[in-house]
């Protein structure tokens, strides 16, 4: 009764109790997370949905041909240059260029054209393209770092090895002379050869003396049988002396 009287009088006043909803009796969460079967994984990974892919336009294509590269006009005249020192010079020698004092290189450079041997510096970027098109690609493993060409129209491996002795920072690799491929062992050989005009003098000398031997057999035959015939008439003439004696 108390607590309707109080309720009473408050109701009276204007206050009205909050209505709350509590839901009781829940049910517990009985399911769980399980892992998918291995077959039914691999299933549903063969026969999940590819979408296509969607066409490139031809804007964005690569055009099929390259473009073309312009040389500039300095890298043409070392190109140019390359191919005129090939085509006029018998000797062409690659050595490998270490760093060497500029005096050093300039007094090699003044003793090899002495005897018409010049030092010349091409890029590896020039001259490898066009020893790939020439009947020089055989120098191509020689070409490796920086290289130094000393060349000739005169096959002058004598004094080119003994100019080199001097300076042991170049470093003789391998050479082509008269359109034949040495290597360095082999020009060392080459150079050991007597010269063009000793070479021709034993050769003529050879001759001749196969000429003299030869007439010297032809002649010894008529010149024996002249001997006996002078022999014989001297017996002879002996004979017909002594029977005009006797008679």
């Amino acid at each position: 009764m108390a607590a309707a009287g109080y309720c009473n009088r408050f109701c009276s006043a204007g206050w009205h109790p909050t209505i709350q909803f509590i839901r009781h009796g829940s049910k517990a969460v009985t399911r769980h997370w399980k892992a998918m079967h291995i077959v039914r994984e691999k299933l549903m990974a063969v026969t999940k949905y590819i979408p296509p892919k969607p066409p490139i336009p031809v804007e964005c294509m690569k055009p099929l041909v390259k473009p073309v590269i312009e040389e500039n006009g300095f890298t043409k005249i070392l190109r140019r240059q390359v191919e005129q020192t090939f085509r006029e010079n018998n000797m062409i020698a690659v050595c490998q260029y270490n760093y060497a004092p500029g005096s050093d290189i300039v007094l090699m450079r003044h003793r090899l054209r002495k005897y018409n041997i010049h030092a010349k510096f091409f890029p590896n970027e020039i001259i490898i393209p066009f020893l790939l098109e020439s009947k020089y690609k055989n120098l191509l493993p020689l070409f490796v770092g920086r290289n130094l060409i000393l060349v000739s129209p005169e096959t002058r491996a004598k004094e080119m090895l003994r100019v080199l002795k001097s300076i042991p920072q170049i470093n003789l690799l391998g050479a082509c002379i008269d359109n034949t491929i040495l290597s360095k062992e082999g020009v060392a050989n080459y150079a050991k050869l007597p010269s063009m005009v000793a070479a021709q003098g034993e050769v003529v000398g050879a001759l001749s003396l196969l000429t003299s031997q030869t007439s010297t057999l032809l002649q010894r035959g008529p010149a024996h049988l002249t001997s006996l015939l002078e022999q014989y008439v001297k017996q002879q003439s002996s004979e017909e002396v002594k029977q005009g004696d006797g008679s």
